[in-house]
């Protein structure tokens, strides 16, 4: 399954990362997950919101610059080695991964890890092949993180 990732790119000022998640609360999309990668001069905002091409289009709409990327979101166990055992996966089949987050949806249980590969079919073929789960773009939409906590 496939999910979709906004790219936004703006200048590393004060206030850019203010005005993305401004535009995306006044079309009332919810961020479900962000990362931010800068440079001196400029910056990438990764963020996964509720309705991404309602989110790329309000975004371009207010002059930003943004692409909509296809990405992988893959269910992974929360355990020492979840993670592990899925890049060994991609790595023994060649996959090259270009960007990667992720987020726990339960502790000691279930996370996501967001992928943006170089061979998306592939991927996607080897990961079911292997038994790993994927999300589209609608349920990593409707994920509920942290239901339970252990503190």
């Amino acid at each position: 399954m496939i999910a979709y990732q906004l790219s936004v790119f703006a200048e590393n000022k004060p206030g850019r990362l203010a005005k993305v998640t401004r535009i995306l609360a006044r079309a009332k999309l919810n961020i479900r997950a962000i990362t931010i990668s800068t440079s001196e001069d400029f910056g990438v905002v990764n963020v996964l919101v509720s309705d991404p091409k309602q989110g790329k289009k309000v975004l371009e709409k207010e002059g930003l610059t943004v692409s909509l990327k296809e990405v992988i979101a893959v269910l992974i166990e929360d355990r020492p080695g979840g993670l592990d055992q899925l890049v060994q996966l991609l790595a023994d089949e060649n996959i090259n991964v270009e960007n990667a987050y992720g987020f726990v949806l339960e502790s000691w249980k279930k996370a996501v890890f967001v992928i943006d590969v170089d061979q998306l079919e592939k991927a996607q073929q080897v990961l079911k092949k292997s038994g790993f789960e994927t999300l589209n773009a609608e349920a990593l939409s409707a994920v509920e993180p942290f239901h339970y906590m252990k503190y």
